[in-house]
């Protein structure tokens, strides 16, 4: 499984530019003709036409599965919060597709578009952009833990306060409602879970998961035996075997802890944002807490 991730970063590495760039802009964009036309025509023509519709998938509208993204706003009368709502989707996917490049970046999406349409379509439901763009916070609170958003507009809050709280909601919903309901928040956010995997805990603030290591540290077990004579070298022979010591790695990585020499494929590099002289692997370079 490691390797598998390995390959993937290298992968979207090499075709970081490939895709459909600015991919955040053409959906807002198109979300916002669909909701003004619906809004100013009160027909709701066009929102019938691209909303996710199971049984006229059936009967060959296999457009849907892909056009309802663009259905973001329908039944919402407040003109002012839907253009918020998207200029701020809009951002947090930009800087993203920055971080991450293209390719990586139309994976992480269509990924939860596929996981929403296989869902609704095997149990059943309509497919919900919230949880897309639910998808999009979550990857972002993530990468950039220390975030600022607006509470009310007014009240600054770090983006991993609102990420723990969404989590905490994800998890609620699984236990209250029943089965099959209770998977559809984890199943349609199923993008999060795999592009980040263990990665999720940068959520937590460094303070806590020092903490947490601390705690469940285990201390180990001294194993009774013969106590062990280690004789005392010469002044001559230990100057010669420090002397030909060599340290056991030049680089390691702060968060996974790899080094040059058990992983000599990967690539290190050192982070001017951190306060320190740290390292980080290929994987965590652009994905990790800044210490401060």
């Amino acid at each position: 499984m490691k390797n598998l991730r390995n390959r993937f970063e290298r992968f979207c590495y090499r075709n970081r530019n490939k895709g459909i760039p600015n991919l955040m802009l053409y959906l807002c964009l198109g979300s916002a003709i669909v909701y003004l036309f619906s809004l100013f025509s009160q027909n709701y023509i066009l929102y019938s036409v691209l909303c996710f519709d199971r049984e006229l998938i059936l009967q060959g509208q296999i457009w849907r599965l892909i056009t309802y993204p663009l259905t973001y706003g329908f039944g919402s009368l407040n003109l002012i919060v839907v253009g918020i709502s998207l200029l701020c989707y809009y951002s947090l996917g930009r800087a993203m597709e920055n971080l991450w490049g293209t390719c990586r970046f139309n994976l992480y999406y269509f990924t939860g578009i596929l996981m929403m349409d296989v869902y609704c379509m095997i149990f059943g439901g309509r497919a919900d952009v919230y949880y897309l763009n639910l998808s999009l916070f979550l990857g972002y609170a993530t990468l950039y833990p220390n975030a600022h958003f607006l509470l009310l507009y007014i009240i600054p809050v770090k983006a991993w306060i609102f990420a723990l709280l969404d989590l905490l909601l994800v998890v609620y919903g699984l236990i209250v409602y029943p089965f099959p309901s209770n998977l559809f928040s984890v199943i349609s956010l199923a993008n999060y879970f795999l592009f980040f995997g263990k990665d999720i805990i940068n959520v937590f603030p460094i303070s806590w998961r020092a903490n947490a290591s601390r705690l469940f540290r285990r201390k180990k077990k001294k194993t009774a035996g013969p106590a062990k004579t280690i004789p005392f070298p010469s002044a001559g022979s230990y100057a010669a075997s420090t002397a030909s010591v060599k340290a056991p790695y030049n680089h390691r990585c702060t968060v996974c802890g790899r080094t040059d020499i058990s992983d000599p494929e990967l690539e290190f590099r050192y982070c001017s944002r951190c306060n320190g002289y740290y390292c980080y692997c290929e994987d965590h370079i652009g994905n990790h807490a800044h210490i401060q």
